[in-house]
């Protein structure tokens, strides 16, 4: 890979990591509401996840899924109806997680699983792919499996860094959002942004 195109890279996946999306709102809100111990593990879960789904993207799954309606479909009403289920249980969010630990829980294994439904990590798996593993004509490059290997330690770095970032944001709130009902009109800005996630999956 050379430097431009290693330049390139890292440009994309800075702005597609950082920028707001369904993992960061959950990072936010989970320590927010838990506390950064328990944000930690989703903050794991994102790049563990995202990883596996760059690998099946970048051996062929990708095309197999926008390759078939019906699987591409299948794939984002699962999406939605699991960040609209993730947005109503944050929304009802007032209390901090010591009182209600029930009401909002995410474990590292859904974290994993919902790389799978979201729409803004296949687009970008599929971006890079497009771009970085096979050529402009579609054709692997000459070293596919070197570059699939580059992209995706650099983006298990960039994901859990991201998300971290996000997460500390959320720590560092819950002083504040513990007076009040601050705590829960905070939880409910977030889960706008989550039903925002699937209204735009849905024009894709």
């Amino acid at each position: 890979m050379s430097a431009a195109e290693l330049t390139a890279l890292l440009l994309f996946c800075t702005a597609m990591s950082f920028s707001p999306g369904p993992n960061t709102t959950l990072s936010t809100a989970l320590a927010a509401n838990g506390g950064l111990p328990r944000a930690l593990r989703f903050c794991i879960a994102v790049p563990a996840g995202w990883t596996l789904l760059m690998i099946g993207s970048g051996l062929g799954l990708g095309a197999l899924v926008l390759g078939v309606p019906a699987l591409r479909w299948a794939v984002k009403l699962a999406g939605v109806a699991y960040m609209l289920w993730l947005a109503w249980k944050l929304a009802r969010a007032d209390r901090m997680a010591q009182v209600d630990a029930r009401r909002l829980h995410v474990t590292f294994w859904q974290g994993v699983g919902l790389q799978f439904l979201n729409i803004k990590a296949w687009m970008l798996a599929l971006t890079l792919t497009a771009g970085w593993v096979v050529n402009g004509a579609g054709q692997p490059a000459s070293n596919p499996g070197e570059r699939l290997a580059i992209i995706c330690a650099l983006m298990a770095v960039f994901a859990f860094t991201s998300n971290f970032t996000y997460a500390l944001v959320g720590s560092l709130l819950r002083g504040w959002l513990a007076h009040g009902r601050r705590l829960l009109w905070f939880n409910r800005a977030l889960a706008l942004v989550l039903v925002g996630t699937p209204a735009w999956m849905v024009t894709v």
